[in-house]
């Protein structure tokens, strides 16, 4: 195995619709309420403390009354949903701004809110020459301490645009920016070295499932100091042609088995992207290409996994590189 290699293995309805109203009111605005077939829809003014109840409406001619005590947060709210169904509690209440169901008339059926599910990211520290980094996100703790080529595991984070922030541990902050996290969405995010500092490069993790015993792989170039490059077998296979800073891969299937990948430049054209990576033959290992390499990762291909080999700097000289290899299923 490589000595510069790093290995991390990381675990694994009715013709109407209901119709929200964005955003909910404020304490004492009211809200709305359903008071007839054809009235439109009229606040109530204020809105009920908690514990003395709300207005729902209970049929077409009746005036709304409060339903007490007004459910705790999470319990949900009665509404109306027709003529003879009874009311129903919506769970959960929507959070404030976000809006909630009204009863939309005729025989309608209410339909609530959805709530947009977390994203999972996890963070990763390809910023050489740094010291040890503070991140959080939309203003929480995501991670006290992440050393160089280190990375954390998967957390959960609200969808959305989110604050990330980098600090040092003297509370230095080295970047801060807004990031999209996309619902049931799956990232890492590398603080990388730029011309001026430090930065974010984002990087889907979601790949296709493996098939027919097969695993994924890819390589990404997070080297500030690195030129473009070549990922290559010994047999003369190129994998990745002109890999450049702050690029990763896309995914590629891959059979088990044993792997050289070497880091050069070269004027090679790359097997098709359709094509799978095969096992090569057992002769070829250890045998380095024509060709000067920058570096080199062996790799132990076992099924259904998910390979990211990320290229990391590794001094201060050109082309001076180490491996960082991620494993996920």
């Amino acid at each position: 195995m490589n000595p510069n290699s790093f290995y991390y293995f990381i675990s694994p309805a009715g013709r109407y619709g209901g119709e929200a109203v964005v955003p909910l009111p404020g304490v004492g605005e009211g809200g709305p309420v359903y008071p007839g077939n054809v009235t439109p829809v009229e606040p109530v003014i204020p809105l009920p403390d908690v514990g003395e109840g709300g207005p729902v409406y209970p049929g077409n001619d009746i005036p709304a009354e409060p339903v007490i005590p007004l459910p705790d947060v999470g319990e949900g709210g009665p509404v109306y949903p027709g003529d003879d169904i009874p009311v129903e509690p919506v769970i959960p209440l929507p959070t404030p701004g976000e809006g909630g169901p009204v009863y939309p008339g005729g025989g309608g059926v209410i339909q609530p809110v959805p709530h947009p599910r977390a994203s999972r990211t996890r963070f990763l520290n390809a910023a050489y020459g740094y010291p040890s980094l503070r991140i959080s996100v939309g203003g929480r703790r995501f991670v006290n301490r992440l050393d160089y080529a280190s990375v954390t595991g998967y957390g959960r984070v609200r969808s959305g645009y989110q604050t990330v922030t980098v600090t040092g541990s003297n509370g230095c902050v080295y970047i801060q920016r807004s990031v999209p996290f996309q619902s049931n969405g799956l990232t890492t995010i590398a603080v990388v070295r730029a011309a001026n500092g430090l930065n974010l490069l984002q990087i889907p993790d979601s790949c296709c499932p493996s098939v027919s015993g097969r695993s994924s792989f890819r390589v990404g170039n997070l080297a500030y100091n690195s030129g473009p490059l070549d990922v290559l077998m010994s047999d003369g296979r190129v994998v990745y042609s002109d890999l450049r800073y702050k690029e990763v891969a896309d995914f590629r299937s891959i059979m088990p088995g044993t792997y050289q990948f070497f880091y050069a430049d070269t004027n090679l054209s790359p097997i098709p992207p359709a094509l799978g990576i095969e096992t090569m033959d057992p002769a070829w290992l250890g045998v380095y290409p024509p060709y000067e390499t920058f570096g080199v990762v062996n790799l132990d291909v076992t099924p259904g996994r998910i390979y990211t080999v990320y290229l990391l700097q590794n001094g201060s000289g050109r082309n001076n590189i180490q491996n960082m290899i991620l494993v996920d299923w």
